[in-house]
Formats: C-alpha cells, sequence, structure tokens
C-alpha cells in the first residue's frame, strides 16, 4: 500500500542494508493503491479507461514493493499490428509502455530495472501470442533521467512529438523503441 510516509519521506534507504524487492499483481482491490501512486509519480492524470485497461494484460502490469511497501509500478498495452492492405490483424504486435515509475527515494536501487525486465522478459517469450516485435514509449524531452535509463536497455528515439503533454511543459515527448 503506498502510503503518506512513503511519499513523503525523503530518506534514501540505506544500500548496505539488506532489503526486499518483489512484483506483484494489480487486481481490482488494489487498483486505488495505482492511481495514489500515479499521482505522485506523474505530472498526467490518467483516465477510468487506462485503470480499466491495465486489469487486462496480466503479466504486463505489476507493482514494485520494497520490503512489502508499494514503491514503483509498470502499466503496459498491447497493440496489435494490422496487416497493411487489407485492415486484418497480423500475429505479430507492439507493446506500449504506458507508465513505469518508482518512488524517489527509491531510485537508483534496482527497482526500475526490475520492472523493465519483467517485461523484456514475458515479451520475448517464444510462447507469448501475438508474437511482440516492438517495445515503445513516450518520454518528456527535459526527463534525462528517464532518456538515460531507457538507453541502458538499448532503447532509441525514434521521432519527437511536439505538443504530446497538454498540461505540463515542455509539452514534447520523444518516442522511445526497442526492437525485438
Amino acid at each position: 500500500m503506498v502510503t503518506s510516509t512513503a511519499i513523503k519521506n525523503n530518506k534514501t534507504p540505506k544500500r548496505n542494508t539488506a532489503h526486499r524487492v518483489a512484483l506483484g499483481e494489480i487486481t481490482p482491490n488494489n487498483l486505488g493503491q495505482l492511481k495514489k501512486l500515479n499521482t505522485v509519480l506523474f505530472p498526467v492524470q490518467y483516465s477510468e479507461k487506462f485503470y480499466k485497461d491495465v486489469l487486462e494484460v496480466g503479466e504486463f502490469a505489476k507493482f514494485a514493493y520494497f520490503n512489502d511497501c508499494c514503491i514503483g509500478a509498470v502499466c503496459c498495452r498491447k497493440e496489435q499490428i494490422k496487416e497493411s492492405n487489407q485492415g486484418t490483424t497480423s500475429d505479430q504486435a507492439k507493446l506500449y509502455i504506458m507508465t513505469l515509475g518508482v518512488l524517489a527515494p527509491y531510485r537508483n536501487l534496482g527497482i526500475g530495472t526490475k520492472l523493465l525486465t519483467h517485461i523484456l522478459q514475458h515479451a520475448t517469450l517464444t510462447t507469448q501470442h501475438p508474437k511482440f516485435v516492438e517495445i515503445y514509449l513516450h518520454v518528456q524531452t527535459s526527463n534525462e533521467e528517464a532518456l538515460a535509463f531507457y538507453k541502458k536497455y538499448d532503447f532509441e528515439i525514434v521521432a519527437t512529438v511536439e505538443g504530446y503533454y497538454k498540461k505540463i511543459s515542455p509539452p514534447d515527448a520523444y518516442v522511445l523503441s526497442k526492437k525485438l
């Protein structure tokens, strides 16, 4: 559960103490935790449709827990690729990372890496159907911390979308992509 103590606590956890990091499921019963976490992590408000969709993607939406305290999450969306001329769906898809965030005091402890690694591993399973051929996301052009994080995992800037964000500055976003 996201608590006000976890959010307001600006102390960075000690690196030399033992800690347990675990991933957990997002369910209808804990969806309120995700809503609270997202309001703290991101400068945008997500719709009820966003939260409804999160419940449909299974392993592609996870909480991150640090010693049983919810401190991060990742939420993705599957996008079926349409055949170019026929309008039919192919057996391939893209995976869009809608959100991936960790509360500031818990960053640089490998938690974001654990979330992203989980997504990458499940996206590349040979039994995964449809087969994912790409993972992509939008990152605000001024978010150097996020850009550096994704570049470590071979994501590349493939486009810039001017005016992507409506209520924050700068409003522009990069599209980062990783081919699978």
